[in-house]
């Protein structure tokens, strides 16, 4: 059977899923794509839309298991872990308090680093070879500071990410960052500046991609939730759904922070748990930024649109909540307001949250099952899969159809 013969189905119509269907199609295989809700639907519609080298660093760091502690006791603070009894969620925090420290956040950050630096590329190749309309703008991202101790303190990790991962950022002072960015209140310690980073509008990219996939000849199913893997003859060929069966020579999994919930079906455990958070949506306000940018002290993001402005951030670890909580719609309200003359503005577009595929090493799933030899996995990318979406989506066709991989995929490893 030839490369284009074969059948690939992709489980999760998310940004990871629908990269991997495009490296896919480009690889000569045909391509479906089912997903439970919509394409485009969950997470990847309404993040802040950063395409981020300067996100290097994992969530374990040290001095985070304190912080963790502190977030079971906060009322509304940026991190927030609902205390439950969930033994996934314990056995998952405590893997994540053994990384807390300075080897392996600086291992994981080089795998991270190598997803972010190569999505990079591949987002601006696909925006001048493509056209895409996604509103992408390449003016980088401000992480912007109220307190002169944290913003000068702030030093030291900007020279690690330009020693150990060639990321560096501009310092610039109160003073010239007033000049830089007139939508900011006076008197800011200052901020740095990552000039490589990027911004798009997630739900404009989905829709492009969309477009762009059905007419090439890949087929979108939505509204299917997955059941089981079917087997013939000890192989898997099929995945059967809650409208029937969907039959391929390969699969991949892309479901994000519900694979979990495949875990039997795919023979293995992938330790992810849902990092829920939030975004507003609105007009662009009269005094709009011109600069993405974080926050620091609030941890709230800010993303100036083509066509809107949006606000956004939190992690909150409280399983698969469906509550759209006003508390946490507020906190972003607060943290902006903060740092900006001008912080929000009306219409309110959408209030959303989505859940984070968080693991607890702070690196991706992209590799093949263990006991299935035509099941692949590419989940678990943190707060960065639009970050990320593209080099997994082309890792992912190399690894399947046996070609030299751009990345080193050993990172990335189930069971690692």
């Amino acid at each position: 059977m030839t490369s284009s013969e074969k059948h690939t189905l992709i489980i999760g119509g998310g940004v990871i899923g629908a990269f991997c269907g495009w490296y896919l199609h480009k690889a000569g295989r045909k391509v479906t794509i089912i997903d439970r809700n919509e394409f485009g639907a969950g997470c990847s519609h309404g993040n802040c839309g950063y395409v981020s080298p300067s996100h290097v660093l994992p969530l374990p760091q040290p001095g985070q298991i304190s912080v963790g502690l502190k977030a079971m006791f906060s009322r509304n603070g940026a991190l927030k872990i609902r205390p439950r009894v969930s033994p996934s969620l314990w056995a998952w925090l405590l893997k994540f308090a053994t990384r807390c420290n300075r080897r392996d956040m600086l291992t994981a950050g080089r795998g991270r680093n190598a997803l972010l630096a190569s999505s990079r590329t591949l987002y601006q190749e696909l925006i001048e070879t493509e056209g895409l309309e996604v509103e992408w703008q390449t003016n980088g991202l401000l992480f912007v500071f109220r307190d002169q101790k944290e913003f000068d303190h702030y030093e030291a990790t900007e020279k690690l990410l330009r020693a150990e991962f060639n990321v560096p950022a501009e310092r610039i002072d109160g003073a010239s960052l007033a000049d830089m960015e007139p939508a900011l209140k006076p008197g800011l310690a200052g901020a740095w500046h990552y000039r490589n980073d990027a911004h798009l509008r997630p739900d404009r990219l989905m829709s492009e991609i969309k477009r762009r996939l059905v007419e090439s000849g890949v087929t979108i199913v939505p509204q299917q939730e997955f059941q089981s893997f079917v087997k013939t003859n000890g192989k898997v060929s099929a995945v059967r759904t809650n409208n029937g069966e969907f039959e391929a020579d390969e699969f991949v999994v892309a479901t994000g922070p519900l694979t979990p919930m495949l875990n039997q079906e795919l023979g293995c455990r992938i330790p992810i748990q849902p990092g829920k958070g939030y975004s507003i949506t609105m007009a662009r306000p009269t005094i709009c930024p011109t600069y993405p940018m974080l926050l620091e002290e609030a941890h709230v993001g800010i993303t100036p649109f083509d066509s809107g402005y949006r606000i956004g951030s939190t992690m909150e670890f409280a399983g698969y909540d469906t509550q759209l909580r006003p508390e946490r719609l507020q906190y972003l309200r607060d943290g902006a307001a903060m740092y900006l003359k001008e912080p929000t503005a009306e219409p309110v577009e959408e209030e959303w949250y989505g859940w984070r595929p968080m693991t607890w090493d702070g690196l991706a799933y992209i590799d093949r099952t263990p006991k299935h030899e035509n099941i692949w996995v590419a989940a678990g990318h943190n707060m960065l899969g639009l970050s990320m979406g593209t080099a997994t989506g082309k890792l992912i066709s190399e690894m399947i159809t046996g070609q030299p991989t751009h990345i080193p995929p050993s990172p990335y490893r189930i069971g690692r």
